[in-house]
């Protein structure tokens, strides 16, 4: 499957496409709904209703490259790894990687590719629900809980949180050890906040998180934790784009989509969601 493919002419697919789509069907610690091994293939299929066009440009005549998914059919460790070493080559030539979600516990393999990459550590903006700042959850050190505790602290990453509204105490301590970054969802909702700014010390070099249960439930209830009180979709995108001023994007992710059968509204969402975020990683780019 390919993202965007009735759209895309043969040269727009090519490996030397900008963007390169890595699906990433994983599901191995969800802990209350599940379905997320189903989200790269739905919101995948989801693109090809997509019009080119957005917000007066087309972010898909720099080229979107779709790879085969990560086999998360093997231990997780071993996916995340591979994750890794797939992220890390697209980085290093000079692409932005794109990974569809599964579940977030993907981004520390995202990420950790991006900086061996790179060769330093980067900055996350993270959309989300929840802060995922947990030491381990069920078990599971690799977790979707505590796949951001692992980024921080274990790997050297900068973190800013937007949205969060399922917060432990565990995870306000690890937030004020590390620095974390951060407005939550009642104060950016009942706010009207559209526009964030991230400190001066804060990486110039950044990766974008984007759960989808940071929106609100009423806009996508098709995750496994759709929590009430979440930002709105064009909310949600004018955040990520201020946050991303006088920075650049080396790689981002969509996460936690599970599809419900016969309401595909929600899948088409999380595509349209995808095709915005590139769109306005070229956009700061361009000025």
């Amino acid at each position: 499957m390919i993202f965007l493919n009735s759209e895309l002419t043969l040269d727009e697919r090519a490996p030397d496409a900008r963007f390169h789509v890595v699906p990433m069907p994983l599901e191995k610690t969800v802990s209350y709904g599940s379905g997320t091994a189903d989200g790269p293939a739905a919101l995948i299929a989801a693109s090809d209703q997509l019009e080119r066009l957005w917000q007066g440009f087309e972010p898909c005549a720099d080229g979107i490259c779709t790879s085969p998914p990560i086999d998360c059919a093997q231990p997780l460790e071993d996916a995340l790894n591979a994750l890794s070493t797939r992220v890390e080559g697209i980085v290093l030539a000079g692409k932005t990687p794109v990974t569809l979600g599964g579940e977030h516990s993907l981004t520390w393999g995202a990420v950790t590719g991006v900086q061996r990459a790179l060769g330093r550590p980067v900055g996350i903006i993270q959309i989300d629900a929840h802060a995922d700042l947990r030491r381990a959850y069920q078990g599971f050190r690799h977790s979707h809980a505590s796949v951001m505790q692992l980024l921080v602290e274990e790997e050297g990453a900068h973190l800013a949180q937007y949205g969060v509204r399922a917060l432990s105490t565990e995870e306000a301590e690890c937030r004020a050890r590390n620095d974390v970054v951060f407005i939550d969802a009642e104060e950016l909702v009942t706010g009207g906040i559209f526009e964030v700014s991230l400190p001066e010390d804060f990486p110039e070099d950044v990766y974008i998180s984007f759960d989808v249960d940071g929106l609100d439930a009423a806009i996508m209830p098709a995750t496994g934790t759709p929590v009430p009180g979440g930002l709105g979709y064009y909310q949600a995108l004018s955040i990520v784009r201020s946050a991303l001023r006088e920075r650049r994007c080396v790689g981002l992710d969509v996460v936690e989509l599970a599809p419900i059968e016969d309401w595909e509204v929600w899948d088409f969402t999380a595509a349209q969601l995808t095709y915005a975020l590139m769109g306005i990683v070229l956009e700061n780019e361009r000025g």
